[in-house]
């Protein structure tokens, strides 16, 4: 096992709860925690204890206006229509006590994250109690109240003074983290995700490139609904390599939602645990191969029983290099969490190839996938067709 990773966990993720409906629920953190430590692949050596972030720390993305809402929203102290329009207290985020304190320890979580690559104390660090790509400059929007992602980055490029790359493999394009840097040079944001003509947040448009200084920076590829593995792998692939030669960067800052799997609740897609193999495998070649190995990775996704722990663990085994695993899950990690569980949890790593019936236009949506990755990387291959 690979000494130069961290963990950051805390039982305290917990503390970011809706309600006991909502589909955002922090139980995944610990049920991944639980089954890398049954299988002995974590133990107290990696975990490192999350902080707080600062008001100064999180106003690096968010209005000073905004994070004195959600603290009084938390509070019981905003009135109805002053919270929704900052986003709060709508559907998918409503209003929880001490909202302030406990989406914070997220951000904070994230920034221990990047202090302790950065600081070399690490090489790769994740943090699965992070993810909130959605957040904005001064709004909530789903499921997320600050965000966590975008904040890192600002602190990468204010501390460090270092270019990152954001790669997001969500289902639900990563808009917050985009609009952030919309027009920043020294962010590169590449995220691959549902189309949205059958999702939120219905943006992530092949045609949104960057905006001026950051013109040619911003990068989406849209895949079609039912999209499987090979033709997902394929365009992560193709896309991820042409972005980063294109961009080299000095860190990457991966955002691991594994959303897009056949069970997830509120997608379309239909990938498998093939696909959550491949993407931490690429990340971990990329990251070596132009930032010195610097990564910092967060989570995402919903079907916290028979998808996320599973996936997100693939994740954190690819970085520590132990992502040989196959075979039965741990039979101690099933017993204890199947009591809990409303549905059947896998009893292997490894989908069945049988887990869906055959998509009847697979090959319709493997090649208009193909045409927009094409679309989506005709910018680097304009620039390099025009160099001598």
């Amino acid at each position: 096992m690979s000494e130069k990773c961290v963990f950051v966990y805390s039982e305290q993720f917990l503390q970011y709860k809706f309600h006991d409906d909502h589909p955002f629920n922090q139980l995944r953190v610990k049920m991944t925690y639980d089954l890398l430590c049954t299988l002995g692949a974590l133990d107290d050596r990696h975990v490192i204890a999350p902080r707080m972030a600062t008001d100064d720390e999180l106003a690096l993305i968010h209005d000073r206006s905004y994070i004195e809402a959600v603290k009084a929203a938390g509070r019981g102290e905003l009135s109805e229509a002053a919270a929704h329009n900052y986003g709060l207290g709508t559907e998918d985020t409503p209003i929880f006590p001490n909202m302030h304190e406990a989406s914070a320890l997220l951000v904070g979580s994230t920034l221990t994250a990047v202090d302790a690559v950065l600081s070399g104390a690490a090489e790769h660090a994740l943090n699965l109690g992070g993810g909130l790509h959605h957040g904005f400059r001064g709004k909530a929007s789903g499921f997320c109240v600050y965000n966590d992602s975008a904040v890192a980055i600002q602190y990468i490029r204010e501390k460090y003074g270092l270019r990152v790359l954001y790669v997001d493999t969500d289902a639900h394009h990563g808009d917050g983290v985009q609009w952030a840097f919309y027009d920043d040079p020294n962010v590169c944001t590449f995220s691959i995700h549902e189309t949205g003509r059958y999702l939120f947040p219905g943006t992530g448009n092949v045609n949104e490139r960057g905006l001026g200084a950051g013109y040619g920076y911003s990068f989406n590829i849209p895949v079609d609904a039912f999209t499987e593995d090979e033709s997902w792998i394929a365009a992560y692939t193709t896309a991820l390599r042409e972005i980063a030669d294109f961009f080299r960067p000095d860190v990457i800052v991966t955002q691991n939602g594994v959303d897009a799997h056949y069970y997830d609740p509120l997608t379309h897609l239909s990938v498998t645990m093939k696909t959550y193999r491949a993407i931490p495998k690429l990340a971990h070649e990329i990251a070596h191969e132009y930032c010195g190995g610097r990564w910092i990775a967060v989570g995402g996704g919903y079907d916290i029983w028979r998808v996320v722990p599973r996936a997100w663990a693939l994740l954190w085994l690819e970085m520590t290099g132990q992502a040989d695993v196959s075979g039965p899950l741990p039979d101690e990690w099933r017993k204890r969490w199947q009591p809990l569980s409303p549905v059947a949890l896998p009893l292997e790593w490894d989908d069945p190839d049988d887990l869906y019936p055959p998509i009847p236009r697979k090959a319709e949506i493997s090649e208009k996938n193909a045409q927009t990755v094409e679309k989506a990387l005709y910018f680097i291959r304009s620039q390099k067709s025009r160099q001598p």
